[in-house]
């Protein structure tokens, strides 16, 4: 594969991407976001639009306190309005209440847009572009010029589309950036204008000084799509957000877009100590903002090199290439070998040697584990979310270990009040367990019949196990596996524990909700006492955590 041209990677996370539904950034996010796009080595990062909001100003000036090592930071800012001269509008002023080189302008490319949305003239929005830009300049500030709704306004009047182009280009831009604003073009359309457009503008040959970018939103599915067919259309900046994250359905997803422009295609993004950074970063940026990490994403996602059939992970142990189409520690991601009711005894094998298990194919308990794998998930199990059950499963077949306590019996009791929040509606369980040949019961209130029940069994084990102490529940999820048979429906419960420096998770399956709950959290207190406790690394005081969300 030859190395092609270097392409010029614009993030937009922290301005466009901060526009999707349920997202909101504080200062300090922001902070972070910035820091981790510098270390990845990112060229451009649009920091925001200075004078739209205190915040933004406050995350420029901090970062002149403390630069960042590798990446540029760009204020954004929308070209003067109608008959204001640029010297005197008010948000390009705020440009300057910063100290950023470079600065965005977006400007009208569709005549749709200055007739109907700025009330303004086809001669009038042109000025606008011009003023704008040669005042920036005059202001010793490098410009890249956002053509917004370009690909729109070309196929409704390329004459004038050019024309916004060609007056930025004569003003002084040093980057003419292509977005498709409304994300509706798709890539065979992309790569006919912008070819069109190459020739239609002789000054933007490659080498100018005046290069071309890309800009693209998912609201077709394409983002990614286009902005490639861009780029090997001739554009050389590529805009996007981690993630794809971005109003509507999203901008061009970085994390897709540099793995295929770098990988696949031969195009210069990042180095390559950077783009291991990629899926670890991914993931950071996704708590950050306070979403979800999308575990089916392409390259960066969980599930990306996870391999569930059995067929899969034989020839994967044979040869990766077989089921994967590069090596996942290239974006510092990582083979997963998923177990559940489609595994075979290569699946089997791949945990056992995970969990330090000495087993064979030939060895009898290989297949009595298998077969009783397969008929768990049969009856609701789902051990690829609960590798901690696996390994207890596993380790019981093969060799059963002490009951570390017995359950002599539980009772939750519910106190609802209809009144949200209110402090008196809580739950008490009662716990009768058996340790070391002596009975406890123990008494215990939470938020929620889980919570009560998990502090109850704490109460009572803490005192011949003090790790417990230290361990609390992290999440809590619950599926209806029947929904068809109503409130008789078996019920899947998965809890994730943690001792403040590792994460497990076990699941309880039955008709019963506490009772599937129960089952979860006691493999969740046995899991640590037998694999976890011993754990050198530093764990968080339990009381520091905050409980009682759970149901």
């Amino acid at each position: 594969m030859n190395q092609k041209s270097a392409i010029w990677i614009y993030d937009t996370t922290l301005r466009d991407g901060s526009q999707g539904e349920g997202i909101s950034l504080s200062l300090d996010d922001k902070l972070k976001i910035a820091r981790k796009l510098d270390q990845m080595g990112i060229p451009f990062i649009e920091g925001g639009w200075p004078g739209a909001n205190p915040k933004d100003v406050q995350f420029f000036w901090k970062l002149k306190e403390e630069p960042l090592q590798n990446s540029e930071i760009v204020a954004f800012c929308s070209t003067r309005r109608p008959i204001v001269a640029a010297a005197d509008f008010i948000l390009l002023l705020a440009i300057f209440a910063v100290w950023t080189h470079w600065v965005t302008i977006f400007g009208k490319s569709w005549d749709l847009h200055v007739t109907e949305t700025l009330k303004t003239s086809l001669g009038e929005n042109l000025a606008m572009i011009r003023d704008t830009i040669e005042y920036l300049r005059s202001q010793g500030r490098k410009v890249i010029y956002d053509a917004e709704h370009w690909f729109d306004g070309y196929k409704h009047n390329s004459e004038y589309a050019l024309a916004t182009l060609k007056t930025a280009l004569s003003a002084g831009a040093e980057w003419l950036v292509l977005c498709d604003t409304n994300g509706g073009t798709l890539p065979h359309e992309v790569s006919q204008i912008v070819q069109e457009m190459i020739i239609a503008i002789p000054e933007l040959k490659e080498g100018n000084r005046s290069k071309i970018g890309i800009h693209t939103h998912n609201d077709a599915g394409t983002a990614v799509a286009n902005a490639i067919a861009g780029v090997m259309s001739g554009a050389r900046m590529v805009q996007g957000t981690i993630n794809g994250y971005g109003e509507r359905c999203g901008n061009a997803n970085l994390c897709t877009l540099i793995p295929n422009l770098q990988l696949k295609l031969g195009y210069k993004c990042l180095g390559q100590l950077e783009l291991s950074k990629l899926s670890p970063s991914s993931r950071l940026i996704s708590e950050i903002v306070n979403l979800a990490p999308d575990d089916n994403a392409p390259f960066v996602g969980r599930s990306a090199f996870a391999h569930k059939a059995g067929v899969h992970v034989s020839a994967v142990a044979k040869n990766p290439l077989t089921y994967e189409h590069i090596q996942p520690e290239l974006i510092g991601n990582q083979r997963r070998i998923v177990i559940s009711d489609q595994s075979g005894l290569s699946n089997v094998l791949h945990y056992a040697a995970k969990f330090g298990i000495n087993l064979s194919k030939q060895d009898l308990t290989c297949r009595q584990i298998l077969d009783k794998l397969k008929t768990l998930e049969n009856e609701g199990y789902q051990f690829e979310a609960a590798e901690a059950s696996f390994e207890l499963l596993m380790r019981s077949i093969l060799k059963p270990h002490r009951q570390l306590f017995q359950l002599k019996g539980f009772q939750v009791h519910c106190n609802i009040h209809q009144e949200i929040d209110n402090p008196a509606s809580k739950a008490l369980a009662t716990i009768k367990v058996e340790v070391d040949g002596k009975n406890l019961l123990e008494v215990a209130e939470g938020n929620g019949p889980v919570a009560a029940l998990d502090s109850a069994l704490r109460k009572a084990l803490v005192k011949f196990y003090p790790e417990i102490a230290n361990f609390y529940l992290a999440d809590y999820k619950v599926r209806i596996l029947d929904g068809g048979a109503g409130t008789a429906a078996k019920t899947r419960v998965l809890v994730e524990s943690s001792n403040g420096a590792e994460r497990w998770t076990t699941i309880g399956v039955s008709a019963n909700i506490l009772d599937a709950s129960y089952q979860a959290v006691v493999e969740g207190m046995e899991y640590g006492l037998l694999f976890q406790a011993s754990s050198k690394k530093k764990v968080r005081d339990y009381s520091s955590v905050k409980r009682g969300t759970l149901l």
